[in-house]
């Protein structure tokens, strides 16, 4: 299933027609202004906008596809199948630093998950402005419930569309679409529809013919679901076709609709069922001309114009056209942002992003560009500057234009604040938030790929950036560790460079001053005779030094030409240091890592014995979060005349844990080679970590195995069950004996069980990593192992047959998908063959 931005074509039982329903009824449950949901994508580890509403899309670009390992309430609730009520901003604040600083906006929200049994497909979300005086307090319990019956009918609708073949995954971009208005359109014409979902079409009466444009075949009267939801309403075709779907499902009707025309004209549009015969009826409600209002407020001396959810322009008024330099003609009808292209600035989208989300009102000041700007040199500031101030309202946003002052064809000042008047320089100036988001994102980040990505992903959005270029410092030499957007071998020629080379890269950082380049124009007269490519686009070069050591350079680059305000050069010269700090960590994280990495490498087994009647195998996945190593261990070893297969778990992740677990390890092979019944290397083991005193316990299983009978004794010290697959393939969850985890009671007692290992059965051992899921009972991811080990397929042959080492991989191969792995992992297999 592929995202689009088309809003005609998808049948009334389509998954975008469920996706759009599904998100009209949670805004409209929950009073929001605007709401979606995300989908699970192509790419693993992805979520992706499928359908947005009450919002315009281009101004939401960077939140349309999130990692789900991101400490976002999205992906949170999408790995742990929980809701998350957000009541205001300054809950938001407090559990979602990195939200709030990107939409720091008085409003509340809701998560739900979109699940169906063990599928998660994504998660529905409403967006609500804070009430005064309330602290944007969320409706009670029955507004959750009530979201949380769509989000599992969306589920619901989704597994039936996915069974009967269709794909559920988002890779597009995100359909836009308007939210159930909330204002009443006056009563004008009333056309009435009915719709025979057996044939299936939809018959029209005669005023709903005039009404919509006649789009109808058979005589005029007829034409099909998808072409009388366009003609009725085309932006909002998906929300109509919802509503038939529903209506022809027996669903109750949920009320009557509040859609646009294709010229913004509303109308309301609502649907029930009939019994008998199994119809669908309807009615359309134009609400005739518009009102006088319009006629008056042409008058006005100021400029005023208004843009629905959509960013569609749906009034302005002579002045502001004037203001905007465009015909009311060029400006109707179209998108904010093509009308008015030159409001595009991240400045500017602050505001409009304020407005959209919250009930308060925004004043800003924006530069109109010269009327034949065209002709000039891009990079000036020519042009007027006009005060706008946007008023929220529940289906439009109200904005009047005033003067502000003029920018003289003559000025050509260093900074873009020195050539506007003092108002506009204390007022213009949205809250360069986005920086914050990636102060706190460098904080979590720990390798140099990680800080990289994050820039790439925060900074670059912030400043309307499109190329970035990291060089670390080696020797008095740059060299690129990262670059992203530039053309391909063009950063070749400064890869190497050395700190005397008369590059500004260099320069930068021998000086430790950023150079701010506003074309490259100005780059190419402050560095004659270098050749750095086209003519095009600012660029930025800035200084990487931590603690007053350099680190080295980062490079961001512009598509067009662009002045570079004193704020923004502050900023980026901050962040630069926030930066090369979190490159300085990422490189003593590294060593740090490689050590402990050898460390765990030294400790585990590089190979397991081999025994010509027990096939084993094992595998250890090292978590995600910090320095990827644990204590997670397992062994095989030769005790007396059988076979010792242990795993185990020591508490915590890191070198401390490491190095606890290579203890261990140690004694119960010393323990095992002693030949030592199971309970007495358990507790021995036990009394060793108590004398070691790590302040740490952990979890043990030890199975000794008699190959040629498979009898075996057992004990674990608070671990998890082992799982017993026999040779018809039933598996089951072993119930053995046990006592309490290791390093905690010098008394403890540790029982033992007997078993049996038949021919052909598989024995498997595992640490809690491989069956825990945030969110998630233990006992449902044992269950879920226990399924894929009693699935796996039959041996390929005897005791050369490899099936252990694909087994485990199997096993396994989820666990490696994921990103998110917050434990380590470790598996043990062990398989009895015939006595030849």
């Amino acid at each position: 299933m592929q995202g689009s931005t088309e809003r005609t074509g998808p049948a009334a039982g389509s998954p975008q027609a469920a996706l759009t329903g599904a998100v009209a009824d949670a805004v409209r449950a929950l009073g929001g202004c605007a709401g979606g949901v995300y989908l699970r994508s192509g790419t693993p580890g992805l979520l992706r906008v499928a359908v947005l509403a009450g919002v315009p899309g281009p101004l939401f670009r960077p939140w349309w596809q999130l990692a789900a390992d991101r400490p976002f309430p999205v992906a949170d609730v999408h790995r742990t199948g929980a809701p998350v009520v957000l009541a205001d901003a300054a809950e938001t604040m407090r559990r979602y630093p990195q939200l709030a600083a990107g939409l720091p906006f008085r409003f509340g929200s809701v998560y739900v998950p979109v699940v169906a049994g063990p599928a998660a497909y994504g998660v529905l979300l409403v967006l609500r402005p804070s009430a005064p005086g309330t602290a944007g307090v969320l409706p009670a319990g029955d507004g959750l419930t009530g979201v949380t019956a769509i989000a599992d009918r969306l589920g619901a609708q989704l597994r039936a569309l996915e069974e009967a073949g269709t794909t559920i995954a988002w890779d597009g971009e995100p359909l836009c679409v308007r939210p159930p208005a909330v204002t009443e359109p006056p009563v004008g014409r009333i056309g009435h529809f009915t719709w025979d979902p057996a044939r299936p079409s939809v018959t029209l009466d005669g005023t709903l013919r005039d009404l919509v444009g006649g789009p109808a075949h058979d005589g005029g009267t007829a034409c099909s679901p998808e072409e009388f939801a366009d003609a009725v309403a085309s932006d909002d075709a998906l929300l109509i076709l919802s509503a038939l779907r529903d209506a022809a499902a027996g669903l109750p009707p949920r009320g009557p609709l509040r859609v646009r025309a294709a010229d913004g004209t509303p109308r309301l549009f609502e649907c029930w069922s009939r019994a008998e015969p199994p119809l669908v009826d309807g009615l359309v409600v134009d609400p005739g001309p518009g009102p006088a209002a319009a006629a008056a407020a042409d008058l006005l001396p100021d400029g005023v114009f208004a843009f629905d959810r959509l960013g569609l322009i749906t009034y302005v008024n002579p002045r502001a056209a004037a203001l905007l330099g465009r015909d009311r003609e060029e400006l109707l009808g179209r998108p904010l942002w093509q009308a008015v292209p030159w409001l595009d600035r991240p400045a500017y989208e602050d505001q409009l992003r304020g407005v959209l989300l919250s009930p308060d009102p925004v004043t800003f000041h924006v530069r109109r560009p010269h009327p034949d700007g065209a002709e000039r040199r891009p990079y000036r500031r020519d042009g007027a500057w006009l005060t706008l101030t946007a008023r929220p309202g529940p289906d439009l946003i109200t904005c009047r234009l005033v003067p502000l002052g003029q920018v003289t064809d003559t000025a050509e000042p260093s900074f873009l604040e020195d050539a506007a008047p003092e108002a506009a320089r204390t007022a213009s100036m949205a809250p360069l938030y986005r920086p914050v988001a990636l102060a706190i994102a460098l904080s979590e980040a720990m390798t140099a790929r990680q800080v990289s990505e994050v820039v790439t992903r925060e900074l670059l959005p912030a400043f309307g950036g499109r190329r970035l270029a990291i060089f670390l410092l080696h020797e008095r030499h740059l060299y690129l560790a990262w670059e992203s957007g530039w053309p391909k071998g063009f950063l070749a020629r400064i890869d190497g460079a050395g700190l005397d080379v008369p590059l500004p890269g260099a320069e930068t950082l021998t000086t430790g001053r950023p150079l701010f380049f506003e074309s490259m124009e100005h780059l190419a007269a402050a560095y004659p005779g270098i050749r750095l490519e086209s003519s095009e686009g600012a660029r930025a070069f800035l200084p990487l030094i931590a603690s007053g050591r350099p680190v080295g350079t980062c490079i961001i680059g512009f598509d067009r030409p662009r002045p570079f305000t004193g704020e923004e050069r502050t900023v980026l010269t901050a962040l630069a240091g926030l930066i090369a700090q979190a490159l300085e960590r990422a490189r003593r994280y590294e060593t740090e890592a490689g050590l402990a990495r050898g460390l765990q490498e030294v400790l585990l087994p590089h190979r397991l014995p081999a025994h010509p009647l027990v096939e084993t195998a094992g595998r250890y996945l090292p978590g995600t979060q910090g320095i990827d190593v644990g204590g997670d261990w397992y062994d095989v070893v030769e005790a007396g005349d059988g076979l010792a297969l242990v795993i185990g778990d020591v508490q915590g992740r890191g070198v401390q844990a490491a190095a606890t677990m290579g203890q261990l390890r140690s004694a119960v092979r010393a323990f095992a080679l002693g030949d030592h019944s199971p309970d007495e290397v358990m507790s021995s083991t036990n009394r060793l970590l108590i004398d070691l005193d790590p302040g740490q316990f952990a979890t043990c299983c030890y199975v000794r195995l008699d190959p040629v009978t498979g009898s075996a004794l057992a004990t674990r010290a608070g671990h998890p069950q082992p799982l017993l697959r026999r040779p018809d393939g039933r598996t089951d969850v072993l119930d053995l004996a046990g006592g309490v985890v290791l390093g905690v009671d010098p008394e403890a007692f540790y029982p033992v069980t007997e078993l049996r290992l038949d021919a052909g059965a598989v024995l498997a051992l595992y640490t809690d990593g491989l069956v825990e899921r945030p969110g998630a009972d233990i006992d449902e991811g044992v269950e879920e192992l226990r399924r894929s080990l009693s699935r796996a397929g039959a041996p390929a042959g005897g005791p050369a047959g490899g099936f252990l080492p694909a087994l485990s991989d199997a096993l396994t191969q989820e666990a490696r998908a994921r990103t998110d792995r917050p434990d380590d992992i470790a598996l043990l297999l062990a398989r009895r063959h015939e006595e030849v």
